[in-house]
């Protein structure tokens, strides 16, 4: 035992990384290196995506989003790939994920008033980038379990099912992370201050918190639960503001294209409602109703991919496996990076009889999301009707492992693998 703490002790020397911060321009030893935290940050953009009901559908929209992110991130002091992307949720928030990946829901683009309010939101969440914020957090919360579990699968030869365990775990607290008050107040500070330089009025984000504060008295945003806003950061806000000449004339404080974008978003918000209380329908089992409701959010906007998808979820449950292929495939024409479409696509596929189309999906699926029991139950499916039994086994096996029993195929994967294993080794 006293050898392997020394051999874990020095293998966690050897993997802290030496790494430049360019906030303070010191050099610091990290556990979680920036080529890591980039690897991590793209690993949990599907699951970011499939979480908010995939990525809005309107380009214009996109890239309208994607160049204010742009024009600030010329300003930040990290130097990161940075991605930008329009989720169709209709909750109220943004959030980013380690490596500079920034989201911003369509429910924020409803409330907003202006493009220095969005700009001064997407600059804190650069900040937080900027901060490393979501580094530390797993440094100290899965630093060395992450380590230790590394160990235990080199030495225990482990199947990879614990890594999916805590790769559906980790997913889980980033896109719900709170951040400490004083990652707050820095993210504040930087957020400003990137507003600022990129040639925003920096007040965007104080209307911005206000607009929030109101809203907490009917129906409080998302931002607000993962963002606390306490009234002493309010007033730190506006002493922060203090510093900054915002009389000079080039500070942008709104634009039309805010205007035509925040109009385009709002012709099709009854669309999106819509699909938000078919969602809580569909969760207390009333498909009938909810199923009107989506016929209702689709005649509105045929686009609507969100709804869609949902829509397919129902026909699914019905067994009506034509009608819910046909949505999944069209919800996937608008965002191929949406993994629920994948799933239902390659399930109604098995139920049609088409296994090897069907294997095509759910291994998309896989690869989008490698936490999903579902994709490997109906994976080994699709692989057992197809002959190749030892993939079958191996996906039986996996589904099993990542189940929370709960599923309702957990009987008939064991009989199937039993079934399969006199098969194939007797």
């Amino acid at each position: 035992m006293k050898k392997l703490f020394i051999f874990v002790w020095l293998f966690i020397l050897v993997s802290c990384a030496k790494t430049y911060d360019p906030l303070t321009g010191k050099h610091v030893y990290t556990l979680l290196p920036e080529e890591k935290e980039l690897e991590l940050g793209e690993l949990y953009v599907p699951l970011a995506i499939d979480q908010n009901d995939g990525r809005y559908p309107d380009k214009e929209v996109q890239q309208y989003v994607v160049s204010i992110g742009k024009k600030i991130e010329k300003v930040v002091p990290r130097k990161l790939p940075y991605e930008f992307f329009v989720v169709n949720s209709p909750i109220v928030n943004a959030f980013a994920l380690p490596g500079g990946k920034i989201f911003v829901n369509i429910g924020l683009l409803y409330v907003l008033e202006n493009e220095s309010q969005l700009a001064g939101v997407i600059g804190h969440e650069l900040a937080h980038v900027n901060a490393r914020h979501h580094a530390r957090f797993l440094e100290k919360q899965y630093g060395i379990a992450i380590l230790f579990n590394i160990l235990a699968i080199l030495l225990a030869n482990q199947k990879s099912a614990d890594i999916f365990l805590q790769f559906g775990k980790i997913g889980a607290q980033l896109l719900t992370l709170k951040y400490s008050r004083d990652q707050e107040r820095e993210a504040d500070r930087l957020g400003v201050k990137f507003a600022y330089e990129a040639g925003y009025d920096p007040t965007g984000l104080l209307e911005t918190f206000l607009i929030f504060k109101k809203l907490g008295n009917t129906n409080a945003p998302e931002w607000l639960l993962t963002h606390p806003l306490p009234e002493n950061r309010y007033k730190e806000i506006k002493k922060l503001l203090s510093k900054y000449d915002l009389s000079k004339k080039h500070l942008i404080k709104d634009t039309k294209q805010f205007h035509y974008i925040k109009n385009k978003v709002l012709k099709y918000k009854k669309s999106y409602d819509l699909m938000k209380e078919a969602k809580t329908l569909i969760s207390k089992k009333k498909y009938n109703q909810s199923l009107n409701l989506l016929n209702q959010s689709i005649k509105i906007y045929p686009q609507n991919n969100a709804s869609l998808t949902y829509r397919a979820i129902i026909y699914t449950i019905k067994r009506d496996y034509k009608k819910a292929y046909k949505d999944a495939k069209k919800a996937l024409e608008i965002d191929p990076m949406f993994f629920k479409p994948h799933l239902i696509a390659g399930i109604s596929l098995n139920r049609l009889k088409n296994y090897r189309e069907s294997l095509t999906y759910l291994e998309k699926a896989k690869e989008l999301i490698p936490s999903f029991p579902d994709t490997y139950y109906y994976l080994g499916l699709d692989y057992e009707y197809l002959g190749d039994y030892k993939k079958a086994i191996e996906n039986y096996q996996m589904a099993l492992k990542l189940s929370d029993g709960k599923r309702g195929w957990e009987a008939d994967a064991k009989r199937r693998l039993i079934r399969l294993k006199k098969l194939l080794y007797y």
